[in-house]
């Protein structure tokens, strides 16, 4: 995949998930979220930029409610690849993840990301 400008996933609004079904089960210890930098912005900003974002472990597909693993806020003034490390032990394994974007840097029309990774150890 690329990181040029437009080529994201884009969807409605400021909030949106996606389910992501790994190759095989996991112990996640991170995530990585990715978004084009500033200065690779046409307008040299990022409003549509996820800024609050949940991570949760599901058991089966159509789970109404996951484990929480993590909420962060990703930081438009940072690196545009940034990690973020999920806390505890007692996760639990999981082949489902879901990524929950609460809110986007302003963009009121859509919210784009461009790369999502889930990082952990084969259970």
């Amino acid at each position: 995949p690329d990181v040029n400008p437009g080529n994201c996933w884009a969807f409605r609004g400021s909030q949106g998930f996606a389910v992501i079904r790994l190759s095989g089960t996991i112990r996640p210890t991170a995530v990585t979220l990715e978004h084009i930098s500033k200065a690779l912005s046409p307008q040299g900003t990022i409003p549509s930029a996820p800024k609050d974002f949940a991570v949760y472990g599901l058991k089966e597909e159509g789970e109404e409610e996951g484990l929480l693993l993590g909420q962060f806020t990703y930081n438009h003034d940072g690196d545009p690849i940034q990690t973020f490390y999920l806390e505890g032990d007692s996760m639990g394994t999981y082949q489902l993840v879901e990524l929950r974007v609460l809110s986007n840097w302003g963009h009121p029309e859509y919210t784009c990301i461009y790369r999502f990774r889930v990082h952990g150890e084969l259970a």
